[in-house]
């Protein structure tokens, strides 16, 4: 696997190395050895599927405040989608930056999000589906979230939103505050 690092501070896309033969293809996509030794999460609680029938549909931005802040393991299992980390961790050096990266079911690839950072996604094409690992059990009564478009993070989105739900198109303008 290779971690490739983005703008915000322990957030990596996952690129797994393919091993083509005449079969077809394999490739190791998790190890939690090697995950523990880039000093990320290598346990995951729970599992997740989000499944997403048009292109343009939001989801975002979540997360879940201590004491079971959550890291996220994301891969594209079908379609294309721009995924996005906000950093809200206010001892980060990349706090309030955000960072995104297209997953790809063809290409296999994830994003490592660390926990204390806000996560969501836009899809590319119609039939999208996300598979989360999450390294803590979710806790409806810690979930927050902040709103996509608020400009205190200038988040650059391929597109405007065509499908969004209420509470993620609601949320409140961010303040450290609200979401802490």
């Amino acid at each position: 696997m290779k971690f490739v690092p983005t703008d915000v501070a322990g957030a990596f896309l996952i690129e797994p190395e393919m091993l083509e033969d005449e079969r077809g293809a394999f490739a190791r996509t998790f190890c939690a050895e090697t995950f523990a030794a880039q000093g990320l999460a290598s346990v995951y609680s729970q599992c997740n599927v989000s499944t997403n029938a048009r292109r343009g549909t939001l989801r975002g931005m979540h997360f879940q405040i201590a004491p079971r802040a959550e890291a996220k393991l994301v891969r594209a299992t079908r379609g294309r989608v721009f995924d996005v980390a906000l950093d809200l961790r206010p001892e980060s050096p990349s706090y309030l930056k955000w960072a995104a990266v297209e997953l790809d079911a063809v290409r296999h690839n994830a994003f490592y999000i660390p926990a204390g950072c806000a996560h969501g996604f836009l899809t590319l094409e119609d039939h999208c589906e996300l598979f989360y690992q999450m390294s803590e059990i979710y806790a409806p009564d810690l979930a927050r979230g902040v709103r996509w478009d608020d400009p205190a993070f200038a988040i650059a989105w391929p597109f405007a939103p065509e499908v969004i739900g209420t509470r993620d198109a609601h949320y409140p303008d961010f303040s450290n505050e609200v979401v802490l």
